[in-house]
């Protein structure tokens, strides 16, 4: 067995989404990602089909267990996701994927067709219990719209399940912003109702000056407002059962520390560091999900156009991160980082 990640993202489209979210590192009203791009007269980052065949050809007698089409842009726009379906069938390997909801270029019942039996989790970017919330956060989204695609794949992730080994779970991914603050039991709620596994959320990463006053974490007035929508958000998933007799999952909703607008998680370790990696869409290896321009400061590790993923992940350079990180700022200050017994 062959050293590596037991999951890699591959950073396959980052430029191609339909909708524009706010707090979008490179498609919010506020980032000038696209912009800078169009005038550099740069093409959209779309990775080559062939560097993921070469990687996971490369993987095999590794502990890779799971791939993730991109989480920055929307990954079911991406040209060659359909053979992306095919190599994990082929590779016997499961796929995770972060969508918008927006399911396109096909049906949501041909989507469900498609990804169910291979997917492990399908978490879907959920930003309100209501439309003016939702569609505030995530300009472009259609409530009705997104909504009876979620009853509709849950629908047919439940009948496909009844026959089935694999079970897709479906999480309902959040940002914790102000602006959904008064929506997160509801949020809980309609997880419940509709038959989600999983709420899943992360904390702001206020990557524009025009959204620093949305994060929960900005001094201690708000990290207080937000223990106390965590306190009744918990109350719901634990007082009401899934319609399989389940309870939902709530994950990253926890009750924050007074210091939390410095240190999100004190003490708390990388969850990513020796078990997974990231692939730019040019190859480059990047070592974590941080935003481009701060995990940059890490350094550079190689490119998986012309070296193998076991060639980096024994590396001396990967080595020492794995040893040092907390000397950096940009992990130093991560939202990322998780309890030690995590």
């Amino acid at each position: 067995m062959k050293n590596g990640p037991w999951r890699i993202t591959f950073d396959t489209n980052p430029d191609d989404c339909n909708l524009k979210c706010i707090m979008c590192e490179d498609h919010s009203p506020y980032s000038l990602t696209q912009m800078n791009r169009l005038q550099a007269g740069i093409h959209k980052r779309r990775m080559e089909i062939d560097l993921i065949r070469k990687i996971l050809a490369d993987s095999i007698s590794t502990p890779l267990q799971e791939i993730i089409p991109s989480t920055m842009g929307e990954p079911l726009l991406y040209q060659h996701f359909d053979e992306i379906i095919a190599l994990c069938h082929k590779y016997k390997i499961k796929l995770n994927l972060t969508t918008n909801g927006t399911f396109p270029r096909k049906s949501v019942e041909r989507w469900a067709h498609d990804l169910i039996p291979i997917t492990s989790d399908i978490k879907i970017s959920w930003n309100g219990a209501s439309k003016i919330v939702q569609e505030k956060i995530m300009l472009g989204s259609k409530w009705e719209k997104i909504l009876n695609n979620l009853k509709k794949f849950i629908m047919i992730r439940n009948n496909y399940a009844k026959n089935n080994t694999n079970y897709c779970q479906i999480t309902l991914q959040m940002t914790f912003l102000e602006t959904n603050l008064k929506e997160l039991e509801n949020i809980v709620q309609l997880g419940i109702n509709i038959g989600v596994d999983r709420i899943k959320g992360h904390h702001l990463w206020a990557h524009f000056k025009e959204i620093k006053s949305l994060s929960m974490r900005r001094n201690k007035e708000s990290i207080n407002r937000w223990n106390k929508a965590v306190i009744k958000a918990k109350k719901i998933a634990n007082n009401n059962q899934l319609p399989n007799g389940n309870f939902i999952k709530l994950v990253n909703i926890d009750l924050l520390d007074e210091s939390a607008h410095q240190d999100l998680s004190p003490g708390g370790v990388c969850p990513f560091l020796g078990k997974e990696a990231w692939v730019a869409s040019d190859g480059k290896f990047n070592p974590c999900c941080a935003p481009d321009k701060e995990r940059n400061q890490l350094g550079y590790f190689g490119n998986l156009k012309n070296q193998t993923m076991n060639s980096i992940w024994e590396s001396q350079a990967y080595q020492y991160l794995q040893k040092n990180y907390m000397q950096y700022a940009v992990c130093k200050g991560c939202n990322m980082r998780k309890n030690k017994n995590f």
